[in-house]
């Protein structure tokens, strides 16, 4: 069942096109890596599929909606987000931040307050993903790979249908990225049925749970497929536009330039 699909997107801004003749589509299950240089139309593609906006051209699916056809509120909250950029600004609680996924606001709501069962919730996902106990420490004081980790759980105590994942990985060292990356890939087994779209440009991020990519340039979809049919030395080097050395091993993607011999 196709949680996304988009058929022969376009979209202009300010007479230049960013997009140009975009189709794919996800199903429930499937772990998608979205790939491809700066300025190539990742964050746009990410916006169509987080219904944050309307295409210029062609029709956008987003799970039992059309953009254009469906009121994007109600979409919005079967779809967890996570943005390592969360602009929050006061010293919430851990806790409190992953219960703002169920108000879908970045601060906790004037005279709102949650249940037991979802406080219960919240602390059950955050022992999932590896921050049992650390529900008191205020979001300040968080190292970004325990902001990563705990937006995730804001995400899905939502129990949405589709997780977008925008760069995740931003600012972390390689510790932090590799605990964040194991994380991720515990979703397969916690969340079977949800889909995913992870936003990158570095091949070492890709969860080792990633069944689909594609690849983008210059607003133009180059590759689509399963991921290693399209995550290959030819198809990365003509994406970037440069010699690139596509390596995969014990379930992990690496990239390096080719040297010149």
């Amino acid at each position: 069942m196709s949680v996304i699909e988009l058929r022969n997107v376009s979209f202009v801004r300010e007479g230049r096109r960013i997009l140009d003749d975009v189709s794919f589509s996800v199903d429930a299950g499937e772990h998608w890596a979205l790939l491809g240089p700066n300025g190539a139309g990742k964050s746009t593609i990410l916006g169509f599929c987080g219904a944050l906006a309307h295409p210029t051209t062609g029709t956008v699916h987003v799970l039992d909606g059309q953009l254009g056809r469906t009121e994007l509120q109600a979409l919005r909250r079967s779809i967890g987000h996570v943005n390592p950029r969360h602009p929050l600004r006061s010293p919430l609680s851990v806790l409190e931040v992953v219960l703002t996924g169920l108000t879908g606001t970045i601060e906790t709501p004037m005279r709102w307050a949650p249940t037991t069962a979802q406080i219960a919730q919240a602390e059950v996902l955050l022992a999932t993903i590896g921050l049992a106990g650390l529900g008191s420490a205020r979001w300040p004081t968080l190292s970004q790979g325990e902001r990563g980790r705990t937006l995730i759980a804001r995400a899905l105590i939502s129990e949405p249908r589709l997780l977008l994942l925008d760069e995740p990985s931003t600012g972390l060292d390689v510790a932090a990225r590799e605990q964040l990356l194991e994380t991720i890939d515990t979703l397969e087994a916690s969340h079977p049925d949800i889909a995913s779209i992870l936003v990158t440009h570095h091949l070492e991020e890709l969860p080792s749970t990633t069944t689909h990519a594609m690849l983008v340039s210059h607003g133009r979809l180059t590759a689509v497929g399963d991921v290693h049919d399209v995550v290959t030395t030819e198809n990365v080097s003509a994406a970037f536009e440069h010699p690139i050395d596509v390596t995969f091993h014990d379930g992990r993607w690496g990239a390096r330039a080719t040297r010149a011999r």
